[in-house]
């Protein structure tokens, strides 16, 4: 028997091509489980319900950059964790109190450090250049105007995508803790400081072995007992474990599950769980990645040295990573007839290509699919994190519309629109068309 979100899942898509969502009209379509990502969110709570232990959620807002899913995972006690003052206003603008923000990010611009601790912001600065900045605005607000942490870089290690992996000798991010000098500098940075009350670590995401995760915790939580000692006293008391559960692509099981994470930390980590210190998690792709697909229209088939090829809409533009890094990032790939409905088609093999112009524009390579046809419509699985916020504008390509669904108990699809499909005028004018004369008069000769 198929899981409950499957059954949704193919009950949308048919009834997305059913009602006009996607097809020779609207040739790209991202969709999302409401229930699922409530089903997520729910499973990370209860996995870290531990007795006499308070935790704060937070979600990357990085995968998945939509107003109406931060609001959405708002309402399920899920904050929000950002990199950037437009990551913040999409926080804002979906209700999500300063109180469940964190902003993280490794070039956090003065003013953005002051808007954010005079609203109550929580910022992990990531540098010491960075905590001087911090001093001068906390000396400006007051001590206590919003909880202020370090991100600190454990260097416990890469994971088989080093550009996933944070925790590397020579990572961009954090105070790297082995080189020389680093945990003394940290150790006198909070005694000078009694108003520094957190510390950060995120070892990285996809790609990355729980196992190592959980080290780069434990480092992270026996510095903040050093500190804790350093100082005289418990100062650290909020540890912002970071997120980074990786995704299981091959199936629809989700696997490593969060309560599995959460054993691990526990056995490794025991001190973590004593009730002393409010943890923060920042999870993203984990509780997004399972919930969303986007689905395309197949505009031609064809065969170029023997190899079937289906040219649909999706490509670089919405699948970027899985384009450029496909041995990283594949997709499951579904084949549906016209109407939404499995493909029932014998199987070849065929590569799925996108309308971008470049030869490596491809979701898929050689892979065993019922034979598609023009006007059949694909669907790659497992995109509801970063595949909807990392739009690649190559080509002048539009980003494609983004429907929530539910379904009911018997059967019945409900959509609800999470953002619209950008016009080709939409594209035009964010490509300087009201500046179209703009050089035509500019000359860098002298004038006479």
């Amino acid at each position: 028997m198929a899981p409950e979100s499957v059954v949704r899942r193919e009950a949308a898509v048919r009834a997305a091509a059913e009602q006009g969502l996607v097809g020779a009209q609207a040739p790209v379509l991202g969709l999302l489980d409401v229930e699922g990502i409530r089903g997520a969110a729910r499973e990370l709570r209860e996995a870290f319900a531990f007795d006499g232990v308070s935790v704060q959620h937070t979600f990357a807002v990085k995968a998945a950059s939509l107003v109406p899913v931060l609001a959405l995972l708002n309402e399920e006690g899920v904050g929000a964790e950002v990199a950037s003052a437009g990551e913040l206003e999409l926080a804002r603008a979906a209700g999500v109190p300063a109180e469940r923000i964190v902003f993280d990010s490794p070039a956090k611009s003065m003013d953005e450090l002051r808007d954010a601790l005079a609203h109550g912001i929580a910022v992990n600065a990531d540098n010491p250049q960075e905590l001087d900045r911090v001093d001068a605005v906390v000396a400006d607000l007051g001590v206590g105007c919003a909880p202020v942490g370090l991100r600190v870089n454990p260097q416990v290690g890469s994971g088989s995508i080093g550009a996933m992996s944070t925790a590397t000798a020579t990572s961009k991010f954090g105070v790297a803790l082995r080189d020389e000098g680093a945990e003394q500098w940290v150790l006198d940075a909070y005694r000078l400081r009694p108003w520094m009350t957190r510390l950060h670590t995120h070892t990285g995401s996809q790609g990355v072995a729980l196992e190592l995760m959980a080290e780069g915790v434990r480092a992270a939580y026996e510095l903040a007992e050093k500190i804790n000692a350093h100082v005289g006293g418990q100062q650290i008391d909020t540890l912002d474990i970071g997120g980074g559960l990786p995704v299981n692509f091959a199936s629809d099981e989700v696997t490593p599950a969060f309560a599995q994470y959460a054993r691990l930390l526990r056995e490794t980590v025991p001190g973590l769980f004593d009730g002393r210190y409010t943890l923060v998690t920042e999870f993203g792709r984990a509780l997004l990645a399972k919930q969303g697909l986007i689905m395309a229209y197949v505009e031609y088939t064809k065969t170029s040295g023997g190899r079937r090829i289906a040219v649909t809409h999706a490509g670089a533009q919405v699948a970027t990573r899985t384009v450029f890094v496909p041995e990283s990032w594949p997709l499951r790939v579904g084949a549906y007839d016209a109407d939404g409905r499995p493909r029932a088609t014998e199987p070849l093999v065929q590569d799925v290509a996108g309308p971008c112009c470049f030869a490596g524009d491809l979701v898929a390579r050689e892979r065993e699919l019922p034979e598609l046809a023009p006007g059949d419509l694909v669907a790659l699985y497992d995109t509801g994190a970063y595949y909807f916020s990392t739009h690649f504008h190559y080509n002048s390509l539009p980003r494609p519309a983004v429907y929530g669904y539910v379904m009911s108990d018997a059967g019945v699809v409900t959509f609800a629109p999470v953002r619209s499909a950008q016009t080709v005028a939409e594209v035009v004018a964010e490509s300087g068309a009201a500046q179209a004369a703009s050089l035509l008069g500019l000359t860098g000769r002298p004038s006479s």
